[in-house]
């Protein structure tokens, strides 16, 4: 019996002596993790450039109008004004009629390079 406590004792520290190690050195320094190259020179890419690619959803999806939402914040309004550009749809209440409100503002626009 004793036999057994002690392995379970020694199972169980084995996992905390582990974490307890120091983070890997090169000499006298800390290692120091590099990020992809590609990632590091990615730049974060325009309102429009993030709206147009929410096109090659289906359209009348609520994936799409999804997408839509996490470019513009919704802010809907009980009587929402008439939308003179595309930040204005945010303001719409109805799914369906802000979901037009931006594909009429988006399929209008000049189609931007997304890089």
């Amino acid at each position: 019996m004793r036999v057994a406590l002690v392995f379970a004792a020694v199972l169980c520290s084995v996992p905390a002596f582990a974490q307890s190690a120091p983070p890997p050195m090169v000499g006298d320094k800390p290692l120091v993790q590099v990020k992809p190259r590609n990632a590091a020179s990615a730049k974060p890419q325009s309102m429009a450039v993030r709206l147009q690619s929410c096109l090659d959803i289906d359209d009348g999806t609520k994936e799409r109008l999804n997408c839509y939402d996490a470019v513009i914040k919704p802010e809907p309004k009980e009587k929402a004004p008439t939308a003179k550009r595309v930040t204005d749809c945010k303001f719409t209440k109805e799914e369906d009629e802000r979901l037009a409100c931006f594909n009429g503002f988006v399929e209008s626009m000049p189609k931007l390079p997304k890089s």
